[in-house]
């Protein structure tokens, strides 16, 4: 299939359909424990959905997803964009007031939802913009319920042929530094320009194996919802997973090929192995240490001496060969992306036999900028730039790219667009650089957004205003770059305030999402200022400084 020739996300549904097998297995949701929807079943779910839908809203109406991830989910989005809506996926973690924002920021005409649970999160804010709430299950109000669509057998069989490359598909919305969420504007040619970028990257990896995805990360996560795209220009079987904490037994169960993650999924999956390996003595304990050291040489593509080739022959059928059953045995590639992998974890993963690809992108992107090369893997880079994307680095390191992937601008924010897509380039606010190989490397982030270990990108200045409101608290620093949460330095006259502070934080991280939660925090008496180099002549925190500064006092945290 040529994806240039494509106009749409839904003809790229289709086209592929056309081509498959209808009876071929397609997505299973571990969950629910029910049996695999086909191709066929799939795509007459779609047909009747996209007729209820057509006739509830018109085209360019916005509509809302609020579910976790499982088969209707896919149905629903490519739904929507078929009777000429777009979507609306937003996470089911998110704040009282980011759903708000959210609501009133995009006037969606209709909600789909899937549980009750779900609806509780925003029932408040429904008003009379949204003429119909469609529910995977029944809700506590009136719903129109999929099962009850899908049972109408008169519905027309209708393929939207009329969508261009570049209207939009989708509008996700991704932090912002002023607090309120922003939603970025995806094209159907933006994430079909992904998608064929990422096709050459997993093209020698499906030549192997039939694809098999393991999918966790919510499809609401920009990087997450083109990845299911991808599985289906590829005609890959997805399994959606019950749960983060089932992650690896659904992997034995599942046998995925490919599965695509975040840098938190693999740091706990260092951490597992990692202690496994340290609880091993003599000959084995040997052993591992070998797989490690020369794995990292292979990865490194130093030559190896004889001897080192004859112990790497039993590293590979005793050590190697155990680590990959244990994660089903047919792994071909993890894929990284959402935030920076650490180079000891994807040297380590690399070595004992988990081929990890770091890349880099963002939702503004659609969201994939650049990845590693199965066949030329460089841990500490972010591979080179798909081919359908310019990268070029500005004059202060900045990283700027150019390209059908680049989004049509943030809903309802002319001015912010316009800050950050200047001349048709988009300023990422990342400083990077190209090694001689042409891969990327992320050196350093112009902006200030936190990135966690899940990839969540996370408004501290937000969080910081809100803490700083109570009058105990002088001035505030949050932090939580690669990290599973959030910590927080708290400049205050008294340290004997520390309970009252804490009650003070606990009823604060009752207004945020459940990623913005301060989980623990740190009393200091000397003020940040320009002075001591901890702020700028403008008063805003240098956060690089005060982490310099205080570094020991932070980690101690974690």
């Amino acid at each position: 299939m040529n994806v240039k020739e494509l106009n749409s996300l839904v003809e790229l549904y289709f086209k592929k359909y056309e081509t498959i097998d209808p009876d071929k297995p397609f997505l299973r949701w571990l969950k629910a424990n029910k049996s695999t929807y086909t191709w066929k079943e799939i795509s007459e779910k779609i047909f009747k959905l996209t007729y209820e839908i057509k006739k509830l809203i018109n085209k360019g109406d916005r509509c809302l997803i609020l579910s976790e991830n499982r088969p209707y989910w896919l149905i629903a989005d490519i739904a929507i964009m078929n009777a000429g809506g777009i979507s609306v996926p937003v996470f089911t973690t998110y704040s009282s007031n980011d759903y708000e924002y959210i609501l009133k920021d995009c006037k969606p005409t209709i909600l789909i939802i899937s549980n009750n649970d779900q609806f509780k999160k925003i029932k408040k804010f429904i008003n009379s913009d949204i003429k119909k709430i469609i529910s995977f299950e029944k809700l506590e109000v009136e719903s129109l319920l999929i099962e009850e669509i899908l049972k109408n057998n008169s519905s027309e069989k209708i393929i939207n042929i009329n969508l261009k490359r570049r209207e939009p598909a989708c509008i996700i919305y991704t932090s912002g530094t002023s607090g309120n969420p922003k939603g970025v504007i995806l094209s159907h040619g933006g994430i079909l320009s992904n998608c064929e970028g990422a096709y050459d990257l997993l093209d020698p990896l499906i030549k192997k194996k039939d694809p098999i995805f393991l999918t966790w990360l919510p499809l609401s996560h920009s990087y997450e919802h083109t990845v299911q795209f991808v599985q289906i220009l590829i005609g890959a079987k997805i399994f959606y997973a019950e749960s983060l904490e089932k992650l690896l037994s659904n992997m034995v169960i599942t046998k995925p090929t490919i599965m695509t993650a975040v840098p938190r999924f693999y740091q706990n999956l260092y951490n597992k192995i990692s202690s496994n390996f340290s609880k091993q003595r003599g000959l084995k304990r040997k052993l591992i240490d070998y797989t490690i050291i020369i794995g990292t040489k292979t990865l490194n593509k130093i030559e190896l001496s004889f001897s080192e080739k004859l112990i790497n022959f039993f590293c590979e059928n005793l050590v190697r060969k155990k680590v990959k059953n244990q994660f089903g045995g047919q792994l071909q590639a993890f894929v990284s992306g959402g935030g920076a992998l650490d180079k000891k974890i994807g040297e380590f993963l690399n070595s004992i036999g988990l081929p990890t690809l770091q890349g880099y992108g963002l939702t503004e992107a659609s969201p994939v900028v650049s990845c590693n090369l199965p066949q030329n893997i460089k841990v500490e880079t972010v591979g080179p730039p798909f081919k359908t994307t310019q990268v070029k680095i500005a004059s202060d390191g900045e990283i700027l790219i150019k390209g059908e992937n680049i989004m049509l601008g943030y809903w309802n924010k002319k001015e912010e667009t316009d800050m950050v897509i200047r001349d048709g380039w988009l300023h990422t606010g990342d400083i990077g650089e190209f090694n001689v190989d042409g891969n990327l490397k992320i050196t350093d982030r112009k902006k200030e957004l936190i990135v966690n270990l899940g990839g969540d990108n996370i408004s501290p200045t937000k969080i910081e205003n809100l803490l700083c409101l109570n009058e105990k608290i002088k001035q505030c620093f949050v932090y939580g770059d690669k990290k599973n949460y959030l910590v927080a330095l708290i400049v205050t006259d008294d340290l004997s305030n520390e309970d009252n502070i804490k009650k003070y934080i606990e009823n604060v991280n009752k207004s945020l999402s459940l990623i913005e939660k301060v989980k623990k925090f740190k009393l200091i008496t000397n003020e940040f200022t320009i002075e001591n180099r901890m702020l700028t002549p403008t008063l805003k925190l240098k956060r690089k400084e005060i982490l310099k500064n205080y570094k020991q006092e932070i980690e101690k945290l974690y």
